[in-house]
């Protein structure tokens, strides 16, 4: 049975609920319970929305209200403004695309789990250096791919790692055996086509697919 995640649960929490976080690109927000719906249906208890349309902020709030077993997270964050948003909407955790100072202190104010972008070692050091331990490699392939996550892990021990981008059902196993790596974003789960489609027990199915995918 699905439990609803507390509020307050850590990184740790959220990214080993389940191996693969669905990456979704919501243009209705009509869409979302239904799509959170057909998530859970297929075992997944977690899903990225990234903040890229207009429909984003009020497909967390819905998700949050009407299906909290799903731990929403708002993706693409790029300013405090947006992290701020995500945060009255209802989401659980917020994740960027990559990190500045400016946005690293407005995510600690909002005072959720966050995951900050990196794809290089000097991004990760400077995460290291605030005494951050957790980290989305992106663009996972077109920064390196497994041998530059291998590489990172050496210096890097104790950091723990979403890789997402370029990750496709065939290639997700290969990831989640690197031992530096919690779980790995997904975004061919639910398409932007699939969901305009109202395509749901296909979602269902990639989605159970997915939840099966172990190290």
């Amino acid at each position: 049975m699905s439990t609803v995640l507390h509020p307050t649960a850590t990184l740790d929490a959220l990214l080993t609920r389940d191996p693969v976080v669905p990456v979704v690109v919501l243009d209705k927000a009509a869409d979302a319970i239904p799509l959170a719906q057909a998530l859970l249906d297929g075992g997944l208890r977690s899903i990225e929305l990234t903040l890229r349309t207009p429909a984003a902020l009020s497909a967390i709030e819905r998700i949050a209200s009407a299906v909290p077993e799903i731990a929403v997270g708002a993706g693409t964050v790029l300013s405090a403004a947006q992290a701020r948003d995500a945060r009255t909407a209802g989401a659980s955790f917020l994740v960027t695309p990559g990190a500045t100072e400016r946005l690293l202190d407005a995510l600690t104010d909002e005072e959720l789990p966050f995951l900050p972008g990196c794809a290089t070692a000097s991004e990760l050091l400077a995460l290291h250096e605030r005494g951050l331990r957790h980290a989305k490699f992106f663009p996972a392939v077109a920064a390196g791919g497994i041998p530059a996550l291998r590489a990172l892990g050496a210096p890097f021990a104790e950091m723990r790692f979403c890789p997402t981008g370029g990750i496709d059902v065939a290639s997700a196993p290969d990831w989640l055996a690197l031992s530096n790596v919690l779980c790995v974003g997904g975004s061919w789960i639910a398409t932007r086509q699939q969901i305009a489609d109202g395509a749901w027990k296909q979602i269902s199915e990639q989605a159970r697919a997915a939840a099966a995918l172990r190290a």
